[in-house]
């Protein structure tokens, strides 16, 4: 290929000069055929001439028209053809079949499946809720080619007849996490159960921030503050370096200081939802079995799976060292076991790393590690090959940490001298790592969930349907709250639901506890006065707290529609509970706290990402696509739900009518649109330059975005008032039933 000098000149590098030859100088023959550039990796997105405008590609990152399967499939209604006691036969069977494109070390691949649903799981953060392996993400790039997930291809690849034999009845997601728990089954350890019920997405989440290095492994400084201080670490981000799951096994930057992991570590972890225990348990349990791989050259590696030839077939990374498997097998770089029985489940990590002295040295490979300075020749694991050759073990710097760091150490002495808590322990730990990001229990599927309640999972106790809704609204209508107070107290309580990892919502009632009931964003001098109104009416009817919520947000929207000139009901789902402060973890819900809030025109201060972004973000993470938030924006202005209640973007003379007035207004060419000195903007008369109004960003965006304003202009047309309605109406519903699992 690389002599063909047909190929399209365009498919150069950009720094590059085309070929010209007689072939295709003067000649058709020579030239490329087909349309190309936007739609290939080599050639730049044509959005890419305007690198400031609004990119609305994160609220179209799931779009149905990826999905083979259909809008029909319903992944709940396969799972109940799924006979999970033969999946499971068939996937421990899998554990012990060695392959001999990819064999199994020791002839077990519990190692490789354990770090193959790890590192799906461990890419979740709880600062925003993204990533984990709830969909299935890392069968796409950029996580299908980040250096930590070095021969994870081939573990996916190992599933493939297991994922070809049960269909459309066990997902990719599913199965990804499903195999790491297998594997500590068939090594010895009680797990603490497993749930079904991860749904596969079609495309890269290509739009999530994994951070804006622009090479893998950049040293960690380029996400931190100050790297000596890992809470100054870049939110959302929870990983160290661009390409890693956790922190980087040879030390900070790559220099060996197990005190100074510790502390990143203990950071990291924090931000993935896991408390010291919780991460030491994960830390000795991941590596009590299976090994690193580093016996080789990694400058030889060829590229990773995205950026491989075609004869690749998805695969990447290939190893032309001698077999360029088994025993030369590269991966991270650093290169042996950690205990002695790597494929058994028991306590040797602790045995091994408390009971022998360590000394830094490299590996094959030349990464850092550490390694024993006196070991029994009976202590070192036997090769992967050759059970007659035996080798010494290894340590990451992470794991000199729970050695060094006084409250690691004192958890790591606690397990290593009671075999059965830390098993106990681990297993738990285990089930909410590759749980952290399914949802509430409502999500979970199958015969071996759990019964017990974790906090982690959010409880909330059945709520009632069996009352007189109808009862409920005419007392609601009767309590003298504002058609706002009602809308502002229900959209709060609903839009801290997060699709990444299905927390939050209106559901529970949480925005009556701690931490919600506190938030700036919450208005808790106007939510105080709109629940001591509303608590007293669900009492009377013995019904949530969460669903009388709800339903004043229904009729006080009812109302804002009759005034404008339209009769709907607004649909509702009884059956919220009311969660309790001892059901909430009100430490983790502090990540659920909406810093802005476009809906709301409301900013808890400036940041470095523009106000309309972040509207985007929120509006992503609640499920809702570009023309659902144009017209929820649109109509909350109107209904006068302002955050403080300013008059920014309320472009109507009659607050409280749901009409579309924001849109006429905002395209309305009698209008000039100047920036004040403030950071807000002022929307005067062409011909008088009279004031008329006030908007911020959020606002005009409408109108300056020309995707934005091609929905703007939909609702400004004469013809399209009872559609605004209908489709707020229909926007509003979803937003208020997103954490409504029962229903779905």
């Amino acid at each position: 290929m690389e002599n063909d000098k047909s190929k399209c000149p365009h498919h150069q590098q950009q720094n590059e000069a085309p070929i010209i030859t007689e072939a295709n100088n003067n000649s058709s023959l020579g030239k490329c055929p087909v349309m190309h550039g936007a739609n290939t990796a080599t050639k730049s997105n044509v959005m890419d001439w305007w690198p400031n405008a609004l990119n609305l590609d994160i609220l179209h990152q799931h779009d149905t028209k990826t999905n083979p399967l259909g809008a029909d499939f319903d992944y709940h209604e396969e799972l109940k053809k799924l006979d999970v006691e033969a999946l499971k036969k068939d996937m421990h069977a899998l554990m012990t079949d060695s392959q001999d494109w990819w064999p199994a070390d020791w002839g077990h691949y519990g190692g490789l499946m354990i770090r193959l649903s790890w590192h799906a799981a461990g890419s979740y953060r709880i600062t925003d809720g993204r990533g984990g392996g709830g969909t299935g993400n890392q069968r796409f790039a950029p996580l299908n080619s980040w250096p930590d997930n070095v021969s994870l291809d081939k573990a996916r690849r190992l599933l493939w007849p297991i994922k070809k034999k049960y269909g459309n009845k066990v997902s990719w997601a599913d199965l990804i996490v499903l195999a790491g728990t297998i594997a500590y089954e068939n090594m010895g350890l009680k797990t603490y159960g497993f749930a079904f019920g991860r749904p596969d997405i079609w495309h890269p989440e290509k739009d999530t921030y994994w951070g804006a290095e622009k090479e893998w492994l950049a040293p960690s400084d380029e996400r931190y503050d100050n790297v000596d201080k890992p809470s100054t670490m870049e939110n959302p981000l929870a990983a160290v370096q661009m390409g890693l799951i956790y922190v980087n096994p040879e030390g900070v930057n790559g220099q060996q200081d197990p005190l100074k992991t510790a502390a990143q570590v203990r950071e990291t972890f924090a931000r993935m939802a896991m408390n010291d225990e919780e991460t030491v348990a994960l830390t000795a349990g991941g590596h009590t079995v299976g090994k690193t791989h580093g016996n080789g050259d990694a400058n030889i590696l060829g590229p990773e799976p995205e950026a491989a030839n075609v004869e690749e077939q998805g695969l990447g990374w290939h190893n032309p060292y001698k077999s360029g498997k088994g025993r030369y097998t590269v991966t991270s770089g650093l290169e042996g076991a950690w205990t002695t029985h790597p494929t058994k489940w028991d306590g040797g990590f602790f045995d091994m790393l408390f009971n022998h002295e360590w000394e830094s040295v490299k590996s094959p490979a030349g990464a850092w590690q550490w390694e024993p300075v006196n070991i029994k020749e009976e202590n070192r694991p036997v090769d992967v090959e050759d059970a007659s050759i035996r080798h010494n073990p290894m340590m990451t710097d992470a794991d000199m940490a729970m050695k060094v760091d006084p409250i690691y150490k004192e958890i790591s002495l606690k397990f290593m001298n009671d075999q059965e808590y830390f098993s106990e322990t681990f297993a738990r730990a285990w089930f909410k790592l590759t749980h952290r990001d399914l949802g509430p229990k409502a999500n979970y599927f199958g015969p071996d969930v759990p019964q017990e309640d974790l906090i982690w999972q959010d409880p909330i106790p059945a709520g009632t349907t069996d009352y007189d809704v109808e009862a409920v609204k005419a007392k609601i209508a009767a309590s003298g709250l504002s058609i706002s107070e009602m809308v502002a107290t229900a959209w709060d309580s609903a839009r801290t639901y997060r699709g990444s990892d299905m927390r939050g919502g209106a559901n529970g009632a949480r925005i009556r506890l701690a931490p919600q009931k506190d938030w700036e964003g919450n208005e808790p001098k106007r939510l105080a006065y709109v629940l001591s109104v509303l608590e007293p009416i669900a009492a009377e009817f013995g019904i949530s707290i969460a669903d009388t919520i709800v339903l004043a947000g229904n009729v006080g929207l009812e109302h804002a529609i009759k005034a404008a000139g339209f009769d709907t009901t607004v649909p509702f789902s009884a059956g919220r509970g009311d969660a309790t402060d001892d059901m909430t973890d009100a430490e983790s819900f502090e990540y659920l706290e909406p810093l802005a809030d476009g809906y709301r025109n409301y900013s808890k201060k400036d940041y470095v990402v523009s106000p309309e972004e972040l509207m985007l973000d929120r509006t992503q993470l609640m499920g809702l696509t570009a023309p659902e938030m144009t017209v929820l924006v649109g109509g909350m202005r109107m209904l006068g739900t302002n955050y403080d209640n300013t008059k920014h973007g309320v472009f109507t003379d009659t607050i409280g009518a749901l009409t579309n007035d924001f849109f006429v207004n905002l395209t309305d060419m009698d209008n000039t649109w100047k920036p004040t000195e403030n950071g807000l903007y002022e929307i005067r008369n062409r011909k008088t330059g009279t004031v008329k109004w006030t908007a911020t960003r959020m606002d005009l965006v409408f109108g300056s975005n020309s995707i934005l304003r091609s929905y703007a202009e939909v609702y400004a047309q004469d013809d399209n008032k009872e559609k605004f309605v209908i489709d707020f109406v229909k926007a509003w519903t979803k937003v208020m039933n997103a954490d409504r699992f029962d229903l779905k």
